[in-house]
């Protein structure tokens, strides 16, 4: 099948974060019509896509999907590969699914010198987003939401609504894969999708998706230059063990939960996590433990991580 000129539509003016990526690209494909679409986007800008699809192994059938994306990807000129995960029962299933396919999808990313991973978030997505980070109580970077772009992870599909996915996959000829966990209500965000926006719609008589996403680009514009400034104010340099206690602990209160964000980096600590971290630097506390198996302390007035797996952001 050849992309016909006029299946993607005005999908095409919506797409963000493409314009400085470079050939060849993997785009994480459920077989869903959003990430069906994205594949397609990809195609039309010969950005040489990857179709990755990550089977999770949570539900019957999932296997099959893969012949989905398969198919798909032959007709739009792409590659494709299936990659199997193990994701165990137990707590934390969404989490913990999530951390396994980005994981799965660094490594094909790898495999196949890829300049970036496309995802296809939407616009709808932003706005579940941020409600979600809002029932969490997120402050500013939570509810800022998703960005276009973080390391080579991009997703170009946010200026594009779930309703405009739908239609250009069934231009394009494909029928899409239903997940059924995206209408079970007992996972959070099927809850917002499904009863929880639609009922705030309802009620402020507008579509919120817009203003939500809005307000997520505008608190994350803030959020951005807030944290260029806590850079600058500390650690005073960027030599290893150059964390002085003391000059944390005269920064204004915001700053320095936002330097301690930016100096822990990843995972992101919560805001009790930074608390804690602020009441060893003021000496009110010997050591926390930290998400991501870390552990700060104090010692000879520097503050040290333990663990740390990752840089700073």
């Amino acid at each position: 099948m050849a992309l016909r000129v006029d299946a993607l539509g005005d999908v095409r003016a919506r797409v963000v974060g493409l314009d400085e990526v470079a050939a060849p690209v993997v785009v994480a494909c459920s077989g869903g019509a959003d990430s069906l679409t994205l594949l397609a986007v990809a195609a039309d800008r010969a950005l040489a896509p990857v179709a990755v699809h990550v089977d999770h192994g949570l539900r019957d059938g999932s296997a099959d999907e893969s012949e989905v994306v398969a198919g798909a990807a032959a007709a739009l000129g792409a590659e494709h590969e299936a990659v199997r995960v193990d994701v165990g029962p137990g707590p934390n299933l969404e989490a913990r699914a999530r951390d396994a396919r980005y994981a799965a999808l660094d490594a094909a990313a790898d495999r196949h010198g890829a300049t970036a991973i496309l995802v296809g978030h939407t616009a709808d997505d932003q706005a579940e987003t941020v409600l979600l980070a809002l029932l969490r109580g997120s402050a500013g970077p939570g509810l800022a939401g998703m960005p276009v772009r973080r390391g080579r992870l991009v997703r170009p599909l946010l200026g594009v609504r779930r309703a405009d996915t739908e239609a250009c996959a069934a231009a394009l000829g494909i029928d899409p894969v239903r997940d059924p966990s995206n209408d079970d209500r007992s996972f959070r965000r099927a809850w917002i999708r499904h009863d929880v926006l639609p009922m705030l719609a309802e009620g402020a008589g507008r579509d919120l998706v817009p203003l939500l996403v809005r307000q997520a680009d505008v608190l994350r514009d803030e959020s951005e230059y807030l944290d260029a400034l806590a850079r600058a104010a500390w650690p005073p340099s960027a030599a290893p063990g150059d964390a002085p206690a003391g000059a944390l602990t005269r920064l204004p209160r915001p700053l320095a939960r936002r330097a301690v964000r930016c100096w822990l980096g990843a995972p992101p600590p919560s805001f009790d996590e930074v608390e804690r971290v602020l009441a060893v630097a003021a000496g009110t506390a010997r050591a926390t433990e930290l998400s991501g198996s870390r552990r700060v302390h104090r010692t000879g007035g520097q503050l040290v991580v333990d663990g740390r797996t990752e840089r700073p952001n």
